[in-house]
């Protein structure tokens, strides 16, 4: 294991609710997701992280989620992305093939969060490890409503995350008695027909 992921793992651990993820799925993105992250697949599955505040995820299943949000944006046309990781409360974590981590969307708000490219393509193994070791709990924890979450709602599982009832999008308030368990794919795909995705950044990234 190399020092990035161990400080990870320091950070955000324990493991919980861990899927094994099987050879077909690695496969399925040799040569389209670096090496780095297969190789935490085949030794730590798919999991959830500091009591389930972030997720590593099938990309697969997934699908429905990158094609609602991004389907029909520039985005697709810039690189070619996938959902590795998300949040408890729907922050999403697209990694571009040829782009690296350069793409951060919060469904519940309707709005993400583009950048430049640190890592040239040659660099994005480096880039993958670079990207869990920047990991940080609080970066996660959407008004400091995880622990209150946790505690009123018990733990989530991991096709779950905690939502706003009614979403944020239809005027539901942020607040904590608005939480309720969801299934994060089909919730995450409904959010995205609610409102239209507004991009915090300069145009020139989705031009």
């Amino acid at each position: 294991m190399d020092e990035d992921f161990e400080y990870f793992l320091e950070k955000m651990g324990p493991v919980m609710n861990k899927r094994h993820a099987p050879p077909s799925s690695i496969a399925r993105f040799r040569g389209k997701l670096p090496d780095q992250l297969l190789a935490y697949w085949e030794e730590h599955g798919w999991c959830g992280y500091a009591e389930g505040i972030f997720w590593t995820v099938d990309p697969q299943e997934y699908e429905p989620v990158l094609e609602a949000w991004i389907g029909e944006t520039p985005f697709m046309e810039r690189d070619a992305y996938h959902v590795i990781a998300r949040s408890a409360f729907g922050e999403l974590y697209f990694w571009g093939e040829q782009t690296g981590n350069t793409l951060t969307l919060f469904a519940p708000g309707a709005y993400c969060f583009p950048t430049e490219p640190a890592f040239q393509e040659h660099e994005l193994e480096f880039g993958m490890r670079v990207f869990f070791g920047m990991r940080k709990r609080k970066d996660n924890d959407f008004a400091e409503m995880f622990s209150p979450a946790l505690k009123k709602l018990g733990q989530l599982k991991h096709d779950e995350m905690y939502g706003f009832v009614p979403a944020l999008a239809l005027g539901g308030p942020s607040e904590l008695p608005h939480l309720q368990k969801v299934k994060a794919v089909e919730h995450l795909v409904l959010l995205a027909q609610l409102a239209p995705l507004e991009v915090m950044a300069s145009p020139t990234l989705t031009e």
